[in-house]
Formats: C-alpha cells, structure tokens, sequence
C-alpha cells in the first residue's frame, strides 16, 4: 500500500472561440503532481463536443498533432488521474461524457464518494448498467436522472448533491454552461480565476491558474455551485453551511503543489510551518537538515530555521520520473532511479532526515539506506505527518490497516525498521497549526471521520464484484 494523489481538475469558458485545449493542455501540466494515470480534455464548440482521453503523462496523450485535432471553442472541461477508485485503463479516462435525452454533458471529478457502492448498487437494481469502475459514473448517472425532470442542469447537480457523500470537486460542462460543485465539506481545493482577456478558468489547485495566465479570483466555497456562462457568474449556495468544514490536511502536507495557496492558507507556509513544529516537538543535535524531495524540501527548511541546524542539499532528485507513490510496481527501483544521494555533502555528517509520510516503511528504508551508503554517518528521520492509522474513504489511497506500519509497530520499532537512529513525527494536535484553523479532516490519523464509514472500503470493489458474478456465470 502507498499513498497516492486523486485527481486535478481544469476548465475554461470565453466568450467567444479560442484554443480552449492549449489552455488545458498548460492547466494539466501544472496539475500533474496530482495524477499520473491518465488525462483527458473535451472541448466544446457550439454545442458540438470534441475529446481525446489516453493513459499516460499529459505530454504523452496530447502531442503536437493530437491537439491540433481538437477545434477552438468556447468551454472545455479537462482531467488527469489517479485512480483511488477503478482500474488503471482506457474506460476509466475522464472526463466522463453522457449524451441523454435533453442534451450531452462533459463532467470531472476530483475526490471519493464514501457511499457510492450503495449509489451504485441501487443505480444498477434500477437498470443502470456501468461501463466503468470509477464513482464518478455513478455521479454522471444520478445528475442525468435528476435533469430529466429538472429545469435546468445546476438544479439537477443541486438535487443530485442532496444524495452524495463524501469527497467531490466537480467541474461539469453542458452544450452552452460550464458549473463547478465542492461537497460541503470541501475535503477537495477547488477555485477559478480571469485571464487579462476575461477568460474564465477553474482549476484543483491555484497554481494552475497561474500556469495559463489567470489571476485568482477566490476558492469555490463547500457546497456552493457556480454557474459560468455568457450571462455571466451565478452561485448557489443552498448546500453552504449544511456540514462542517472539513478540507483534507493532507493537501497541505503533500498533495498540492507549494506554490499553490488552499483556502486563503500557502502550502509553503503550512510546510514551513510542519518543519518548525518537528524541531520543536522532536529536536535533535545534528550537522544537517536535509529534505526528500520534493514535498519534504519545504518542512526541512523550516526545520533548518527553527533549530539553527545547516539546511544543506542531501538528495537529488530525477526530474523525469513521476512521484515514486504513483508508481504501480517495482517500488524500491523507482526510489534508486529517483534519488540520488550527494555524497560529498553527507558523508561523514549526522543528518536529520525530513520527509512528508511513512506508510509502510519501503520507500523510507531504501532512502536512509541510500544516505547510510553515502557516508552519513547518523540518521534521524523526521516525518511531517502524523501516523497513518485508519483508512481514508475521501480520496487518499488507503482503504485498509492491513499495511500501514504505524498500526503494527510503536515509533522505536519503526525506526529500527527503516534503518534510522531516531524517528519523530508530527504530533497530530499540531495538524491545526499547519492548516491555519480547525476546519480540517485528519481522520486517516486519528479515525474522526466527517461522514458515515461505508461499508464495502475495498479499492477495486467494483471490479471484484465483476469477478465474483462472471464466477457465477
């Protein structure tokens, strides 16, 4: 098991044709830290859609040609993927796309639903038949069904809402409107921005805005819609304030990029902020702080600061391999890949280790292991998390105990385990200080969960039920 993004989620709408694909294009590329699975762009022209969706990197699906197959248009709605749910393969691609009796729709998603097999299950008693293992079908299906007997999309998305759990940012294109949706707890970013040319652009993260030239406008608040078209904004806000806020802590811990600010809060500083904590909480007499690239580089500066201790570069990383969590197999070959140790600048130096996690201890292992065959001659890992200690059921790839280590070992045995003279992580009490409030989700630390446990939590439900029926067959 190993920890993994979710998904980004990117839109455009002008008032008039433009290369909406080129836009998304710069606006996947800046989210690709969120996911490198799969990616996909539908673009809109005059109530006509055009897409491409293919596995693999956004460099990779959209070449040169590829884009220049896709027309100008006035709105486009785009996706790049890891899958927390379903299967890495073509089907799975989004954005999904749904023609039905009163027009066509383009949507994507970015999060977990914590009821969709129960949604699933009933769609599907009910004659729904699911070409996909993704949830976000089962929310495609449901919006659709509320439309038939709605006056308009953004009231069957609000209808539709009343029925969802979980975790979802949702950005949605019809033939003449582009609506985004967050769940009203806001577990997943979501927010637009204006281009210099009043080119409105929604995106996961802020800095994909400003990737494509768009100056920030505001976070879309839990439970609000917002309707974007040529008559301009609408907000509905009829699912505001049901919940309490609950983002995920752990965009500002690792998913999100440092340059990207959350719910009025910089990313950099909560990562600053982790590291500061981490010599307060877990000092150690040493020669070097040194970061994991890349979500570490930021805590261990503000280790560097808070204690006195050097900050020095100790671990370069390959800027041409993806996210080691995001790879499926071969877990210790990425890590030696990925990272190379400067041995001139470790060797024979005590060193404090700063990285964002330990799941299962592999990939912290492998790179203490590196250090020690550099030279380093002590060790200490500090981590700027808490434990994992429960499963996550909105978005974060954890849906079992079975490995995370911290279930199964106390701190010193986990030390022992990955090769470090000490480990210390972030004490879970300190989560609020790295949010800036305490309107936060950190279940998978502490086991409070904001909505009801579901009670299938298994990764590839769906395709395991395939399995079992086809048995039966």
């Amino acid at each position: 098991m190993s920890i993994h993004e979710e998904c980004g989620v990117f839109g455009v709408l002008a008032d008039h044709p433009i290369n909406v694909a080129g836009l998304c294009y710069y606006g996947l590329f800046a989210l690709q830290h969120r996911g490198q699975e799969s990616c996909g762009i539908v673009v809109g022209d005059d109530g006509l859609f055009y897409s491409h969706k293919d596995l693999g990197l956004v460099s990779e699906v959209f070449s040169t040609d590829i884009l220049s197959s896709l027309p100008l248009g006035t709105m486009a709605v785009a996706h790049t993927r890891y899958g927390t749910t379903g299967k890495t393969n073509r089907a799975n691609c989004q954005p999904i796309e749904v023609n039905h009796q009163k027009g066509r729709m383009a949507i994507a998603h970015n999060g977990n639903l914590s009821n969709a097999a129960e949604l699933r299950s009933a769609l599907e008693l009910s004659g729904a038949i699911f070409h996909t293992s993704s949830d976000t079908e089962t929310i495609a299906y449901i919006v659709t069904r509320e439309r038939l007997s709605s006056a308009s999309i953004e009231e069957a998305l609000s209808r539709a809402m009343n029925k969802l759990e979980g975790a979802y940012s949702l950005i949605l294109m019809s033939p003449q409107k582009l609506i985004c949706a967050r769940d009203p707890h806001g577990f997943r970013p979501l927010c637009f921005g204006k281009t210099a040319d009043s080119v409105t652009v929604i995106a996961s993260e802020s800095a994909a805005l400003h990737a494509v030239g768009a100056k920030f406008v505001r976070d879309v608040e839990p439970g609000e819609i917002l309707i974007f078209s040529q008559d301009g904004i609408v907000s509905r806000r009829e699912h505001c304030g049901k919940e309490e806020k609950k983002l995920c802590v752990f965009e500002y811990i690792y998913f999100a990029r440092p340059d990207s600010v959350i719910d009025s809060r910089s990313v950099h500083a909560s990562r600053l902020k982790a590291g500061e904590i981490l010599a307060r909480t877990h000092p150690v007499s040493v020669d070097l702080v040194v970061g994991v690239p890349d979500s570490g580089l930021d805590a261990a500066l503000g280790y560097s600061r808070a204690s006195g201790i050097p900050y020095e570069i100790g671990l370069i990383k390959n800027k041409y391999i993806g996210r080691t969590f995001i790879a499926p197999d071969n877990r210790a070959g990425q890590v030696n890949i990925k990272l190379t140790p400067v041995e001139d600048a470790v060797k024979g130096k005590r060193i404090v280790l700063i990285d964002d996690s330990i799941v299962r201890g592999t990939t912290s292992g492998h790179i203490v292991s590196l250090l020690r065959d550099a030279g380093a001659k002590e060790i200490h890992m500090r981590v700027s998390a808490p434990p994992f200690l429960h499963p996550c059921f909105y978005g974060t790839d954890i849906d079992s105990r079975d490995h995370l280590i911290a279930c199964h070992h106390p701190v010193p045995e986990i030390a022992e385990l990955i090769g470090a003279d000490s480990l210390g992580f972030l004490p879970v009490e300190s989560l609020g200080e790295l949010a800036g409030s305490t309107h936060y989700c950190s279940a998978c630390f502490d086991g409070c969960y904001p909505t009801r446990i579901p009670s299938d939590t298994r990764k590839n439900r769906f395709e395991e039920r395939l399995s079992e029926r086809k048995k039966v067959e």
